[in-house]
């Protein structure tokens, strides 16, 4: 990871440093599709970096026709992929926006996951494309024992993405995703989730995070004292364990976790915890992700405000 020095001005890009991914996403847009492959190609033995990557090229994609007409002309894996992730993000798009025509993509986006895990049945990001779709339908698999209130749900398919990659990310959010209130979950099965889920990663795994996204996710402005809910000691110390195990990991990746460090640098200036705040921002550099910052109002103002809060320069400040 070298997130590099903050220059003046957040870069808000979803490839961040992954400079290869960023001018990808260019020719995408431009429609052509030689770089997305070779850029995909490159992840067949890394899952993670598969999901990101293969996540952002379809947002470039999904107002185009370039993965229609790869798969038509040059059927692969990565064509199978990219057209999967393009047919599940539309399909969420439309049911969104109560778009009438909701129930025909997903059904496309569907047989378009099937495609993909046709063609590459050990890789889970086809799987996890589907797992997405979850959330347009209540599914009540029960859960396995362990959850205090067992919240029925797509257990069966994660269960599945687990067998092929253990600690997958996207799968872990995708499913906690599910039980999200405003996918007509809950609060408590949220928590729940993101515990349980939590608590089986490794000290070092990112996945030590969810339970901060899952109080994100339960956040309400209207309640008394909402904003001081990080500084009780259950989530200031679920903060500071994952600063002094996972911090120090993130260096060794590839590319900068923007997202990840943003929810534990939210997390920390919320519990008031500067100190380390800084330097979780400091790994950031210049790169900028909308969550979790939206939540609480405008996201490059709410960052902003964390950043002088850590003695740190903001965009537009000498």
């Amino acid at each position: 990871m070298a997130a590099g020095l903050f220059e003046g001005q957040y870069v808000w890009h979803p490839a961040a440093d992954d400079r290869k991914l960023a001018s990808a996403c260019v020719e995408v847009r431009a429609g052509r599709r030689l770089s997305a492959y070779e850029l995909l190609v490159e992840t067949r033995e890394d899952t993670a970096l598969r999901a990101h990557r293969s996540l952002i090229l379809a947002s470039e994609a999904a107002d185009s026709d370039l993965t229609e007409r790869w798969l038509a002309e040059e059927p692969s894996p990565e064509a199978a992929l990219m057209w999967a992730r393009v047919a599940v993000l539309r399909a969420l798009r439309a049911a969104d926006a109560h778009d009438e025509r909701a129930r025909a993509l997903e059904r496309i986006a569907l047989n378009a996951c099937q495609r993909a895990t046709t063609m590459a049945p050990y890789d889970p990001t086809p799987w996890v494309a589907r797992l997405a779709l979850a959330r347009l339908h209540e599914i009540r698999e029960a859960a396995p024992q362990g959850l205090l209130t067992a919240p029925p749900g797509p257990w069966q398919l994660f269960s599945h993405i687990l067998r092929l990659d253990r600690f997958h990310r996207e799968g872990h959010h995708r499913f906690l995703a599910y039980f999200f209130p405003r996918h007509g979950g809950s609060v408590n099965a949220a928590w729940d989730v993101a515990a349980f889920l939590g608590q089986r990663a490794p000290a070092t795994s990112s996945l030590r995070l969810l339970p901060l996204v899952a109080l994100v996710e339960s956040y309400d402005p209207t309640r008394l004292l909402a904003d001081r809910v990080w500084e009780q000691p259950q989530w200031r110390s679920t903060a500071l364990a994952i600063y002094e195990n996972w911090l120090p990991q993130a260096a060794a990746h590839r590319f900068t976790p923007v997202l990840d460090l943003a929810y534990l640098a939210h997390a920390l200036v919320m519990a008031q915890r500067e100190f380390e705040a800084r330097a979780v921002l400091m790994a950031m550099g210049p790169y900028a992700s909308r969550m979790p910052w939206s939540v609480f109002g405008d996201p490059e103002e709410q960052l902003s405000r964390a950043r002088r809060a850590c003695g740190l320069p903001v965009p537009g400040v000498s």
